[in-house]
């Protein structure tokens, strides 16, 4: 049976959790204006799942009308019950740019105690790119929580200020080598001479994907 909008709108208000599910993933099959219009009723769906997998597209529908996706992901991000469609705000947030939401991302990683949203918030502000997270990402690195230190390290990377090669450069030689690679991405987007010091350190890294990490962010300079 050939999905379009009809067929998808039924199942979206059907009572079988598996109907609801397999519409949103239908959507995904449709024009974007109408993807993005139809979502909207998977939203704030009875069901997380449903909720997380609509959430988790306007990632690219949401460029349909980017205020009233502000609207919607910063309803979810506050005001969801589920940790994981918190997560997915989140995500969609940072990949949409929009930076109107930078407080409440950093009054929601003050006050959850989840670490998936938590790690989210983190992640996705290296591609927010607000200068503003600098001091967040700061505060993040110190987390007892090794990958909400890790999406610190990268986004720190990605967000393109100098001042944080000081603040990675203990990382260089952290015990584990996943966070050294990352370490070694960050400082290739931050190109300073301090940073250029420590990735000639990292080409000779014992661990080979550091070391070839560290070569090629050299190779960028």
């Amino acid at each position: 049976m050939s999905v379009n909008p009809e067929s998808v709108k039924q199942l979206l208000v059907s009572e079988d959790l598996g109907d609801r599910l397999r519409a949103v993933n239908q959507i995904r099959q449709l024009e974007p204006t109408i993807g993005f219009e139809l979502i909207q009723n998977a939203i704030n769906d009875s069901n997380s799942r449903v909720r997380y997998s609509a959430v988790s597209q306007l990632d690219t529908l949401g460029g349909q009308d980017l205020d009233l996706s502000l609207s919607i992901l910063r309803d979810r991000l506050l005001n969801d019950p589920e940790p994981d469609v918190q997560a997915a705000a989140a995500d969609c947030l940072g990949a949409l740019k929009l930076k109107a939401a930078f407080e409440d991302l950093q009054q929601l990683y003050q006050t959850s105690n989840e670490w998936i949203v938590k790690f989210s918030i983190i992640a996705t502000l290296g591609e927010l790119g607000d200068p503003r997270s600098f001091e967040l990402l700061q505060q993040a690195l110190s987390s007892d929580n090794e990958l909400v230190q890790t999406a610190a390290i990268s986004s720190l990377g990605d967000l393109g200020n100098t001042q944080a090669v000081p603040l990675l450069a203990p990382y260089a030689t952290n015990p584990d080598w996943q966070i050294r690679y990352r370490v070694a991405q960050a400082l290739g987007r931050l190109r300073s001479t301090d940073a250029k010091t420590i990735l000639e350190t990292l080409v000779n890294d014992e661990a080979e994907a550091v070391a070839t990490e560290a070569q090629k962010s050299l190779e960028n300079f």
